[in-house]
Formats: C-alpha cells, sequence, structure tokens
C-alpha cells in the first residue's frame, strides 16, 4: 500500500522553497503501482550566533521579604502582622504577599485587626522608605522614620524622589507632624503653579521650608489686614522660611512696608471685584472643605436661574447635601473665600470666556468658564462691580442672552436690578506642565 501526498499525479512542491532531495514515503512496496514522488523542503536550523548562551538556569526573581520573613507560613506572617512584631517597614512588606496568596484588605483586617485605610498606608510609606534608601538618602534621616514614621512618609508620597529626600530632611529637623508633612508636600506640589503671584520669586522652590513658607505667606493675605488670622499666618510663614530672600519678603509682609501696595492692589480690585482663579486636577478631592452649587447654562437664558433652587444645605454627621427640590446640574467646588457663607449662590456655565467684560478675558480665547453669582444681591449699586443680567438688543437687561454686565454700564442704561452679583469666575483645569516629574523620578 503507498500513501501518496500528490495532487492530480503532480508532486507537492513550493516556489519558494529550496531545492533539496525528494522524499518518497511508502508503507508497503506494490509492484503494481509506480511509485510518484513527494516534494519536501529540508529546512536547516540557523546555526546560533557564537555570542549567545544556549542554556540558561532558571532563577527565581528577589523576595520583597525581609530574610527573617520568608520561611514563614502564612498563619505566621499574620501572626506577626496581628502583634505587630517587629519594625513597621518590615511587616509591611507582608501584607501584599498575603494579597498574592488570596487574602483581601478584609480578611486580612479580620485576622490582624489592621483596617483597610492603615494597610496602605502601611504598603506605601514602606515603598517612600525604600525609595529614601535607593535615593542615598542619608541613614540617620531613614532610620528616624523607623519607629512611627509611616504617617509621615505616607504624606509625601507624591512628590518626586529627589523631593521626598529634601522632605523628608525638613520633617525630622522641624518634628513635624503627620498634618505638618501633609501641609509641606502640598506646598511643594502648589508652589510651581501660583509662577507670577506676589512675592513668588523670592521663594525658593529647592528649599522644602521655602514651599511651606509661599503657602503660609498666601493664606496670610487672603485675611484682613490687620488681624490676628493675617499675623499668624505670617508668623508662620516666618518661622520656617529658611533662605534670606524668603525672609526679607515675609519680614516686610508682618511690618507692613507692603501696605501701600495693598492699597494700590485693593484699588485694582474695586474696578475688579471679581476674583478669577484656574480649578487645578485633583483640587477639590484635596479640599478639606467644599460647597456644592446648581449650575445653569447660560443658553437657557433666564429661565433656569429662575428655576435653580435657592437653598442648599448639609446635615448631618455625614454632611449629606440637601436641595429644597430636584436639580439636574450641579458643580463641586473647593471653600474659597468667595462662596464662603453664599446661601443663594447659583453657577452659570459658558462656553465661552470672552462674554466677560474686562480686558483680560482676550487670553481667554475660547475657554469655558463658570460664573458664580450671589442670588441674595440682586441690586445694582456698585459702579464697579459685576452682575448677571440678561440682555437683548434693545439692551433693557430683561431678556434675551444671559452676560456678565459692569455696574456702571448697567446704570447708564437704567437697568437697577441683575439676577445676582458676580463673586468668583472659575476656569476649567488645565494640565500642568513646569512640574511634571521626570522618569527617573517616578518608582
Amino acid at each position: 500500500m503507498l500513501i501518496s501526498l500528490s495532487n492530480s499525479n503532480k508532486p507537492f512542491s513550493s516556489s519558494f522553497l529550496s531545492h533539496y532531495s525528494s522524499l518518497f514515503i511508502s508503507l508497503s512496496p506494490s509492484p503494481k503501482t509506480p511509485l510518484k514522488p513527494i516534494s519536501a523542503t529540508l529546512i536547516p536550523a540557523s546555526p546560533p550566533p557564537s555570542n549567545q548562551q544556549l542554556y540558561q538556569p532558571f532563577r527565581p526573581p528577589p523576595s520583597p521579604l525581609p530574610s527573617q520573613y520568608r520561611s514563614l507560613d502564612t498563619a505566621s506572617r499574620l501572626d506577626i502582622l496581628a502583634n505587630r512584631l517587629g519594625l513597621w517597614y518590615e511587616y509591611a512588606t507582608l501584607i501584599p504577599s498575603l494579597i498574592q496568596e488570596g487574602f483581601t484588605p478584609p480578611s486580612i483586617e479580620e485576622c490582624t485587626g489592621i483596617s483597610g485605610v492603615e494597610q496602605n498606608r502601611l504598603v506605601v510609606a514602606a515603598q517612600v522608605r525604600e525609595s529614601l534608601v535607593q535615593s542615598n538618602t542619608e541613614p540617620q534621616i531613614v532610620s528616624a522614620f523607623d519607629t512611627g514614621g509611616a504617617e509621615l512618609l505616607y504624606e509625601i508620597r507624591l512628590l518626586s524622589a529627589t523631593q521626598r529626600a529634601a522632605a523628608a530632611r525638613f520633617i525630622i529637623e522641624r518634628k513635624l507632624d503627620a498634618k505638618g508633612a501633609q501641609d509641606l508636600a502640598r506646598s511643594m506640589k502648589d508652589y510651581p503653579r501660583r509662577r507670577g503671584e506676589k512675592a513668588w520669586e523670592s521663594f525658593d522652590y529647592t528649599l522644602p521650608g521655602d514651599c511651606l513658607s509661599f503657602m503660609y505667606y498666601r493664606q496670610a493675605r487672603e485675611h484682613k489686614n490687620p488681624s490676628e488670622q493675617r499675623t499668624n499666618a505670617l508668623e508662620m510663614a516666618l518661622d520656617v522660611a529658611v533662605s534670606e530672600k524668603a525672609k526679607s519678603a515675609v519680614l516686610s509682609e508682618l511690618l507692613g512696608e507692603g501696605e501701600g501696595e495693598d492699597e494700590k492692589e485693593e484699588e485694582i480690585r474695586d474696578g475688579v471685584r471679581v476674583p478669577v482663579v484656574r480649578l487645578k486636577i485633583g483640587e477639590v478631592a484635596e479640599a478639606t472643605s467644599v460647597v456644592v452649587l446648581p449650575v445653569c447654562r447660560a443658553e437657557e437664558r433666564e429661565r433656569e436661574i429662575l428655576e435653580a433652587p435657592w437653598e442648599c444645605r448639609t446635615e448631618g454627621e455625614f454632611g449629606v447635601v440637601v436641595a429644597e427640590k430636584g436639580w439636574k446640574r450641579w458643580v463641586v467646588l473647593p471653600r474659597w473665600q468667595p462662596v464662603v457663607g453664599l446661601e443663594k449662590g447659583v453657577v452659570v456655565a459658558f462656553t465661552d470666556a470672552r462674554v466677560l467684560p474686562w480686558k483680560v478675558n482676550r487670553l481667554y480665547k475660547e475657554e469655558a468658564i463658570l460664573v458664580v453669582a450671589d442670588r441674595g444681591r440682586k441690586k445694582v449699586n456698585v459702579d464697579g462691580g459685576f452682575y448677571l443680567v440678561a440682555v437683548d438688543d434693545n439692551g433693557d437687561g430683561r431678556s434675551n442672552a444671559l452676560k456678565v454686565e459692569r455696574g456702571s454700564e448697567l446704570k447708564e442704561r437704567g437697568v437697577g436690578e441683575s439676577f445676582g452679583t458676580v463673586v468668583l469666575v472659575v476656569r476649567p483645569p488645565k494640565e500642568e506642565t513646569d512640574d511634571q516629574l521626570c522618569d527617573e523620578d517616578w518608582e
């Protein structure tokens, strides 16, 4: 019997294959049936390069566990966590190993009493500590966090490796608590975004103390002059300032040498009484206090403003937001000073910032904005103030498109009442590029 892989008495072949000897497959020869060749190609194996290693023994990845924990079984690891045996950054490495074995944060909490929040804090803080070791931070600084340092290191997790080392030194030198470490980290992340603000160039970005000092300096200028809050903030800024230039700027403000400039700025604010701020990415999430306001669309004209809820408050221990009636569109904003105590506030969303009636709006181009207005202050009584009105082609201030108008212009047209006094203009978040981390700064 003969098995032939030919088609129509034509040997199987391929045009792109090299020519080699044909192979004949015969299971039982038959004198009556002529043998037909089956063409195939032998593809010789390519000889390996002379510099290539043919055999590489298996090497398991290094264990993240300290050597004293590697031979322990699951029950022993749980016991170490439950009794906090050893240093926190050592037993913190047991948590990821248990999760790899199938445990979940709730099950680990049930077995050890360590909450999911604390588990996350321990793991992240251990990673931050390891980054300090890898960046050759002084051993005495690293060892200072060996006892109760997880909460402190956790707060500087968002900083780059270089910033972490500098922040860690400052935390130890100033003996900061968790809240102080959190303020320090935020000030270091926020400083580059404040370019252009008063005295910004007087503080050194590479010095954590100067970054924290600038944050207190900014907070001081948000309070009235004179006031106890302003003085306390400036004293805190002076206490943590490191560079002589920063100390001089804070001291000048504390001694009142900048009062003339403040009066000049106050005159400017008399002409433009509306702060224009750009919301930063993640700023709402990091805010310790927020406000929730109803949002109306400018294209809906005055209809939505009249229908929007007038009262919105928080109730209970969880701060549940309660409105007098249902509404579809809401916005959450940090509790900035202009919106503190705003009981009858409303937000109007404009698709084009050029509706604002001052010259600087040309820089906004076609950027969308939110205009926050106080409906409790409808009367047009300040020439330099700004008001939310609806203006038609005749300029009677009663219908058609919503706009922001200056008080003096409204008075000239005989408009004495608006939908509300504008207290704040919010610009959308924008990706910052001046303080992005370099590739080598990431873990």
